[in-house]
């Protein structure tokens, strides 16, 4: 799918959106116990609902707004693609909740996790150095939405994508059929310039010689589609396994390099070795690595600074355009990749 035909997939995604009923926008927040193990998972879920009751701000606190939903609100009967999203490092559901409400105006039911050991308020080492596991949290949400229909409504198994910011812009190309190798990422990290996602390898687990299960196969057969927003430790993938994706892939970048993740490393790798058929590379120029997060209230970098100073720069972004304008580029995009990408048979 080449960078071209963006502008089509948009005037594709015009019309379908035209044809959505307007249903507001039902919230919820479970915790899916782990049968296998010890790690129950948070997951929060958006879904179209005909309830018209009161709303609240999901997902808001004293820096970011949240999405107007009605909460605990039943979902409508008839059933709905899926979509799961996956936060980046040291992030959690809220991140992407501004994609989320655009989605099920379009009428997907979206659902997140927390991952546990790399989101905000689970910072465990032991579960961080897990990183295979996020690929399982996201299948372990599929399964639950896909066979209990009184979360958030009948799920049609043909039409699950999966959207991911940087960490799991990560887990969702892994989820996708993308393969990492440790020896290959330790490799590159003696050769080139990704500090970011090098830096963080220990932290992760990525010890070379020692992370078979990261090495296997993570792909979840389940998802037919695959987004990924500046995502890091691209360079892991073999170059082999990418070529074997044949799944629809959009990768969206950030122009703007803060200097640490560099897109032309990461996003530009992954889209380098995609099949150009069925994959489209997009970078946003005035972007940078932050601009995929949730709105910022005003004064709210000052905020973040006062508590975790330097982290105040995920309220910012790379050009004279504000996030909300980005969000709508961004939205717009995706909206239309997955009209076409998995539109109904």
């Amino acid at each position: 799918m080449p960078v071209r035909s963006i502008a089509t997939l948009l005037v594709t995604a015009l019309l379908a959106s035209a044809a959505q009923a307007a249903d507001a926008v039902g919230f919820r927040e479970i915790e899916l116990p782990d049968k296998v193990g010890d790690r129950p998972l948070h997951v929060s879920m958006w879904y179209p609902t005909e309830d018209g009751g009161p709303t609240i701000p999901a997902g808001e606190n004293r820096v970011f707004y949240g999405v107007p939903a009605v909460k605990e609100a039943p979902p409508t009967r008839k059933p709905h693609p899926l979509v799961v999203l996956s936060h980046g490092y040291g992030g959690s559901w809220r991140n992407l909740s501004w994609l989320a409400g655009e989605l099920v105006h379009q009428g997907y039911v979206v659902a997140a996790p927390d991952h546990p050991g790399t989101t905000t308020f689970n910072r465990s080492p032991v579960e961080a150095a897990k990183l295979w596991e996020r690929t399982h949290d996201l299948s372990r949400v599929i399964d639950a939405l896909t066979t209990d229909p009184s979360l958030a409504g009948s799920i049609q198994p043909t039409r699950i994508a999966a959207v991911g910011h940087s960490l799991g812009g990560w887990t969702v190309a892994a989820l996708g059929g993308a393969r990492f190798s440790t020896e290959q990422f330790t490799q590159d990290c003696k050769t080139h310039s990704s500090p970011r996602a090098c830096g963080l390898s220990g932290e992760l687990g990525i010890v070379q010689g020692s992370a078979t299960k990261l090495d296997g196969d993570l792909r979840d057969a389940r998802i037919a589609a695959v987004v990924s927003l500046d995502l890091g430790l691209a360079r892991g993938f073999t170059v082999q396994s990418l070529e074997g994706i044949h799944l629809p892939v959009l990768v969206i970048s950030a122009g703007v390099d803060i200097g640490d993740l560099p897109a032309k490393l990461e996003s530009g790798y992954l889209a380098a070795h995609l099949p150009a058929a069925t994959s489209s590379y997009v970078e946003i120029p005035d972007a940078i690595h932050f601009s995929f997060m949730q709105l910022c209230k005003p004064g709210a970098a000052a905020l973040i600074e006062e508590d975790t100073p330097g982290d105040g720069i995920v309220c910012k972004d790379g050009g004279t355009r504000g996030r909300e304008a980005i969000h709508r580029q961004v939205a717009d995009m995706i909206i239309a990749f997955l009209a076409k990408a998995i539109s109904p048979q």
